[in-house]
């Protein structure tokens, strides 16, 4: 080999060499410098953070009765890494009340998922109470990989509103996949009523805490002198509605009854009382390990006390209806105040009569409403029917529902509660797809139960007090809401922002002949039961047609007449007339929210009410 061929064999080895050096430094810069994967990566193995859980915020009544404190509980957290195999695992056991295999269950997980690492912590138990966590702390040192961190839970000071405050849980897969979520897993979450429809505000911001590490996951200390570390941030307060002393009393006299009670103080829209029955013990849902086996045994009760009647349940108005059917006359000059109706005890056309009770004659509005006249209302139903004509009953018919939809019916109200149905109330169109015009048609005869508020027309209770609350007010509403106040001071701002009023379509001069019905339902009617001495009631039974078993029991009212402040509906299902128990029980609520208690006169009333079992001895 030549001389030259040598230089030129050393030149190519020394620029391959240089080549593969340039590659290798081009490398590591952009490992270190450019690609900060790596740096990310090393950073994570020194510096873990930890999550700081704020305090929830507390739920009071309008009083300032609180109905929601925050327990303190200490979930236990483990790194796998860090275990020690040694550990007596019996005594661990032992001092947390499980055994073995829920210790291996809980300990192992599924390591390819990414939500799981064995070098960072999870956690291995959650929600041990302040007791059991005493007595685990002693033996803590014994069991390397284990660390507690605190946070808070609920507990409930009175065993009432259940519906109203509801529960929290944990958070679901879904909620922690939604978008801009900052829920972790083992999070929780408002899982119904107040706790969830006021979740944003109830939950606080969590802090956070960087911590330095060793090669093996033990703490150091802390990471840049806390430099990165931020407090929680508490949630807020709120100030609800609800008069707990109404909501006790409310669920007492519905003790062993199915059926709902809805308060609202007229003037404001604001819900004083919201009681759904069966209901349960709040404190039974608190976040520990019995809370799984009291759902299933509330799930279970063929009553569902889960389901929330006040809001959730669709019930046919009965006579209450008739209300609306007078007001929506006379609006539309169908009918005079001073005008009556012969009432035979019957209403009949075409071959066809429906029943009515016996009563005195109804010789005006006033004494319809007093005596519940049916023959009174289904004329009177039939006369807006067929305003424009009886062979275009759809004209009259339309008008009717849009005075309905005006009160609040046929739809939710847009309270500040979830799961809140908007009843039913049923179309002209509905109607002609059940009788189609091509075979014959619908006629007002064919509609004839909506007079008296059977048929197809479903209202929740709440729709029912808002809409008694509507007739107090002379002629509009406010939403219905739970909400009062969040904070307290100069930094409280309202809860619930859509205050203004709805007015229903009805000219003040019309409720007067309704109301003073009303007035004479209580005072010589049916509606005898729920009177309150020193005031004057205005009030409506219903006796609610069930082709299932016995009738349902409704009343509304209102009180004082000449200045409401409060309107209510009662519903009692299977109880009879509307006398029998739901006028008593409205009678009692009312008298307990204006005079404080019970006057003798109608002791034997609340008696009757709270021994009364129409669930068990029906």
């Amino acid at each position: 080999m030549s001389a030259n061929d040598f230089r030129s064999r050393q030149l190519t080895i020394q620029v391959l060499f240089a080549g593969v050096a340039l590659l290798l430094v081009g490398k590591l810069l952009q490992l270190q410098l450019l690609d900060k994967t790596y740096a990310e990566r090393a950073q994570n193995t020194a510096v873990e953070k930890f999550t700081l859980y704020p305090s929830r915020g507390l739920i009071y009544d309008r009083n300032g009765a609180l109905l929601i404190n925050n327990e303190l509980v200490f979930d236990l957290l483990v790194t796998y890494n860090q275990l020690d195999p040694k550990m007596d695992t019996a005594r661990f056991c032992e001092l947390l009340h499980i055994d073995v295999e829920e210790f291996k269950t809980r300990l192992n997980k599924d390591w390819k998922n990414p939500r799981f690492s064995k070098r960072k912590p999870f956690i291995f138990l959650n929600s041990i109470s302040a007791e059991n966590f005493a007595r685990f702390q002693e033996n803590l040192y014994q069991f390397p990989g284990f660390f507690v961190q605190s946070r808070s839970v609920r507990s409930y000071p009175q065993p009432y509103a259940a519906h109203v405050l509801g529960f929290i849980r944990e958070v679901d897969q879904k909620e922690l996949d939604e978008p801009g979520s900052d829920y972790q897993l083992g999070d929780f979450i408002g899982g119904s009523g107040l706790e969830r429809s006021y979740e944003s505000v109830l939950r606080g911001v969590k802090g956070s805490r960087f911590v330095l590490k060793d090669n093996v996951g033990r703490v150091v200390g802390s990471y840049e002198n806390g430099m990165l570390d931020s407090s929680a941030i508490a949630g807020e307060n709120i100030y609800t509605t609800l008069d707990i002393d109404l909501q006790r009393y409310a669920e007492d006299l519905l003790r062993n009854k199915v059926g709902s009670v809805v308060a609202i103080e007229p003037k404001t829209g604001e819900i004083l009382a919201f009681a759904s029955s069966p209901t349960y013990d709040p404190n039974l849902l608190r976040i520990g390990q019995g809370r799984g086996e009291a759902v299933q045994t509330i799930g279970r009760d063929s009553l569902k006390p889960f389901f929330n009647r006040a809001v959730m349940a669709r019930y046919p108005p009965g006579s209450t209806f008739k209300l609306l059917v007078g007001l929506i006359a006379l609006q539309e000059e169908v009918i005079r105040p001073e005008q009556g109706v012969n009432c035979p005890g019957y209403y009949a056309y075409g071959g066809s009569s429906w029943g009515c009770r016996s009563h005195p004659h109804p010789g005006s509005l006033v004494q319809a409403v007093q005596y519940s006249c049916n023959t009174f209302f289904f004329q009177t139903f039939r006369k807006i029917v067929d305003k424009e004509s009886f062979y275009k009953p759809e004209v009259g018919y339309d008008i009717f529902v849009k005075h309905l939809l005006g009160f609040g019916l046929g739809h939710p109200l847009g309270i500040d509660f979830p799961n809140e149905a908007g009843g039913n109330v049923p179309t002209s169109e509905y109607f002609y797809k059940i009788y189609p015009k091509n075979q014959g048609g619908w006629k007002s005869p064919t509609i004839i139960s909506l007079g008296i508020g059977q048929g197809e027309l479903l209202l929740t209770t709440l729709q029912m007090a808002n809409l008694t609350a509507a007739i107090a007010n002379r002629g509009y509403y406010i939403k219905p809401h739970l909400g009062k106040q969040l904070g307290m001071g100069k930094e409280a701002r309202p809860a619930f922002q859509n205050l203004e009023k709805h007015q229903v379509g009805i000219e003040g001069k019309y409720f007067e002949p309704i109301i003073q019905g009303m007035t004479a339902v209580v005072e010589a009617g049916t509606g005898r039961s729920a009177m309150v001495p020193e005031f004057r009631v205005g009030g409506k039974t219903g006796t609610v047609q069930n082709p299932h078993g016995a009738d349902h029991s409704t009343f509304i009212a209102f009180a004082p007449v000449d200045n409401p402040t409060i309107a209510i509906a009662v519903y009692v299902e299977n109880a009879g007339g509307g006398g029998r128990y739901a006028a008593p029980i409205a009678g009692l609520l009312l008298e307990k929210y204006l005079k404080g208690s019970i006057s003798p006169q109608k002791e034997f009333y609340e008696k009757l009410m709270l021994e009364t079992d129409l669930i068990h001895k029906p």
